[in-house]
């Protein structure tokens, strides 16, 4: 347990420090694994994973992407606890969209229990709208989270919005108005590229203008997306290095404002709730296989 309260302390606004001592200088992108890249696996499957992909930390997701949350309150937190402690993993960020932007604070107290830092989830259900009614709803939807915000930062907590194609935040401006609206480190972006067109510069410059609000990076590109009738192969173009987008600028400005956060190598496989690859080493490698790339642009950003 004390392993975990001090991997939780040692971060900057409830994220984990980019450089220890002794480390070189170097940017590097620091990874987070998804639960849901295994489908429904066991977590005593999926555990052993993390570390053999380059990361120390778990973000849990649970029923339809996964069940991970839900094998936890099967388990029991003790044996969850225990099966860190075993790995050498950390739990980093609790995935709900399950419960929703406002109801994200049911999680607080096993986020601090378990040393989550982050709880991520999309705002509410909106879309279609422009210019100033969008401003407007946002707005709303800004004053709407403000007290859930303002306990989260109390607790040490962040709250993490996905700019998620179907939800009201899902465009650049609406992202930039409720960053606007909410001057907290309790509340970032947590950024995902397939929902956004896939222009790498402007993607990039989008990085660059979230700055440190920016709280998790969804390594993901929309390939030929996550619904419909596609082979695996097919899927997996939404993997970095696979797809057509260049990752590139996206790692450049990355790179430009010293990103100190969680990057995921993450997709969406075709049901929901299944693993992105048959076996945990299968899936274990396509998610190195995008690290390796990412790397690279990473190297050659830090230079």
């Amino acid at each position: 347990m004390l392993r975990r309260c001090l991997a939780g302390v040692a971060g900057v606004a409830g994220l984990p420090l980019a450089l220890r001592a002794g480390d070189d200088q170097r940017f590097r992108l620091r990874y987070i694994v998804a639960s849901s890249m295994y489908g429904t696996m066991p977590l005593e499957t999926i555990l052993p994973e993390v570390r053999r992909t380059g990361s120390e930390w778990i973000d849990i997701w649970p029923r339809r992407h996964g069940n991970q949350r839900e094998q936890i309150e099967e388990m029991g937190e003790e044996r969850f606890l225990a099966l860190l402690d075993k790995h050498g993993v950390h739990t980093g960020i609790l995935t709900h969209y399950n419960l929703g932007p406002f109801r994200l604070k049911e999680a607080f107290p096993e986020a601090e229990r378990w040393g989550a830092k982050l709880l991520i989830s999309n705002s509410r259900g909106l879309r279609g709208l422009k210019g100033e009614e969008l401003k407007t709803e946002v707005r709303s939807f800004a004053e709407a989270m403000r007290p859930h915000v303002a306990e989260a930062e109390e607790r040490g907590l962040t709250l993490g919005i996905e700019n998620h194609g179907s939800s009201l935040v899902n465009s650049p401006d609406s992202i930039k108005w409720l960053l606007e609206f909410i001057d907290s480190p309790g509340l970032g972006i947590a950024l995902a590229p397939y929902h956004l067109p896939q222009d790498a510069e402007a993607l990039g410059e989008l990085i660059e203008v979230l700055g440190e609000r920016l709280v998790h990076f969804y390594a993901w590109e929309h390939g030929m997306g996550s619904t419909g009738e596609l082979s695996v192969e097919e899927q997996l173009l939404q993997l970095p290095g696979r797809g057509p987008l260049d990752f590139g600028p996206m790692v450049g400005a990355l790179a430009r404002i010293n990103y100190q956060g969680w990057t995921s190598v993450f997709m969406h496989p075709i049901p929901r709730g299944v693993p992105i690859k048959p076996t945990a080493s299968e899936v274990t490698g396509a998610i190195n296989r995008s690290r390796e790339y990412l790397d690279d642009l990473a190297a050659r950003a830090g230079h």
